[in-house]
């Protein structure tokens, strides 16, 4: 092998290792830093690229559970007004079954029209108030579409939402009650039947009252529970739609679940550094960097072979 100064290959070889070396060095380091073995791009251009994908995958996912934690909570909002409402009426019940008793005087029917009257007016108040994030529930005034609940990632499919359909969402007032349960029967006088937007509704929730008590001028109080029980049976009939509706939900947040996992572990498969190897990548690194940088220091030294022979 000849003997050169103006070029020292031996340095140069050694230059190379020792810069490949410190470059697996550091990247162990920051591998080990960050817990990611794709940091870069350059890294696995493939993987970086499959990555990003999942992620934005993941955060849509997490907002589609939203979505649909909220849409339970609404519904679950709606079904609590109900089971306050449904108790109020079962009280009308009672209370009107009390006043075909014939052992009561006016007086006592009075104060059970009261009564019945209170108990009707917060059926009302409570339908007029129920309402989630903006949007009335009970007021029977959500579009003929109903309600979407985004429960997936697709812009354009419906395999990615849940309609809540308009039924959902009619009106609770005391009105829209009794005229529903006056066209739902068959062979009763439908007296009851007005207009849910009427501006006299107060009066005719009066009115209600009265006849429930048995105070009214052409019914019977005993009349009145064949009204009441079709009234508690569409409501009854609302909260079970109701269910149906939250159990699909439920179900979408489950599926919802699954999927965020899977990808999650795919992520992690893909992305994650393997601790273990990566020190072990960091302790060879360092020990070829250590090695190199100490014969470079003697492969510097190879040309001044050269003035021996001088």
């Amino acid at each position: 092998m000849a003997i050169t100064i103006n070029t020292n290959l031996q340095s140069m070889i050694v230059q190379k290792n020792l810069n490949s070396a410190t470059n697996q060095l550091n990247s162990a380091i920051e591998r080990m830093t960050t817990g990611y073995k794709i940091n870069h791009a350059s890294d696995n251009a493939a993987g970086y690229s499959i990555a990003k994908n999942w992620e934005a995958q993941l955060g849509s996912l997490d907002v589609a559970a939203d979505n649909a934690a909220t849409g339970s909570d609404m519904l679950s909002t709606l079904e609590d007004n109900y089971a306050l409402i449904s108790s109020h009426i079962q009280r009308v019940r009672d209370l009107t079954e009390q006043a075909s008793n014939g052992t009561y005087g006016e007086q006592s029917k009075k104060a059970i029209q009261s009564e019945i009257e209170a108990r009707l007016q917060e059926v009302n108040r409570i339908a007029a108030n129920c309402e989630f994030n903006g949007i009335d529930l009970m007021k029977g005034n959500v579009g003929a579409g109903g309600l979407d609940i985004q429960v997936g990632i697709d812009g354009d499919s419906d395999r990615s939402r849940i309609n809540l359909k308009q039924d959902l969402f009619a009106s609770g007032s005391i009105s829209s009650l009794f005229r529903i349960s006056a066209n739902a029967s068959q062979g009763i006088n439908t007296a009851y039947a007005w207009d849910a937007a009427s501006t006299t509704a107060d009066k005719k929730v009066t009115q209600l009252a009265k006849d429930c008590a048995g105070l009214g001028d052409s019914r019977k109080a005993s009349d009145m529970l064949v009204y009441i029980d079709k009234v508690i049976n569409d409501i009854s009939g609302r909260v079970t739609t109701l269910g149906a509706a939250q159990n699909r939900i439920e179900s979408a947040i489950e599926s919802i679940g699954v999927q965020s996992e899977n990808i999650t572990s795919s992520l992690s498969t893909l992305r994650d550094a393997d601790v273990a190897t990566e020190s072990s990548n960091y302790i060879k690194a360092q020990i070829l960097q250590q090695a190199s940088a100490t014969l470079l220091s003697t492969a510097n030294q190879s040309p001044s072979i050269a003035l021996n022979l001088l």
